[in-house]
């Protein structure tokens, strides 16, 4: 009978990164880099994020996975109340306390452009709020479309431009619990 096998909801599991998921993580950050450099994007263009870059991640405990039945599948770092870059802003901050800063988003290629990275920020939005951070702020290159659609379509507010490693780069916050 049709319509009477339906496929049980994918479950995601967003958690700490671990020394072993390194080299995964490392072969997602790198199918990113490639999809912006087809994109004729210029982030990540420049030898920045690269392995080191995962390690300090985890080592700092700023590295955080998203899994399903397959493994990782998305990565991305957070980090507390600390980007320099972000004290300097070509326009305003939403707020001014505690914020959780995202960087190094990355989605693997089996799942790309299936909602992932949306999965993705709405638990980095779930542990925000779990950590009391009352905000999230986010930057990206002003040629990334696939990530300003995803913060445009979460009610992430553009604030300004930052300069981030030398170049300008918009600069999104989401207050949480507004």
């Amino acid at each position: 009978m049709k319509g009477t096998d339906k496929e049980q909801p994918e479950t995601f599991i967003f958690r700490k990164a671990e020394t072993g998921d390194a080299d995964r993580i490392w072969e997602i950050v790198q199918q990113a880099i490639e999809r912006r450099r087809l994109d004729g994007s210029r982030q990540w263009q420049d030898g920045y994020p690269n392995p080191g870059t995962v390690q300090t991640d985890i080592e700092n405990g700023w590295g955080f996975v998203l899994t399903n039945e397959t493994g990782v599948v998305a990565y991305s770092a957070l980090i507390e109340n600390d980007e320099p870059a972000y004290d300097q802003i070509d326009g305003a901050w939403l707020t001014q306390g505690d914020f959780l800063v995202v960087h190094r988003v990355a989605v693997s290629d089996r799942v790309a452009g299936k909602g992932v990275a949306t999965r993705l920020f709405k638990a980095i939005e779930g542990y925000a709020v779990a950590q009391q951070m009352p905000s999230i702020k986010v930057d990206t290159n002003f040629d990334n479309p696939a990530m300003l659609r995803i913060l445009d379509k979460l009610g992430y507010h553009y604030c300004g431009e930052v300069i981030l490693m030398g170049a300008p780069r918009k600069a999104f916050e989401k207050v949480l619990g507004a």
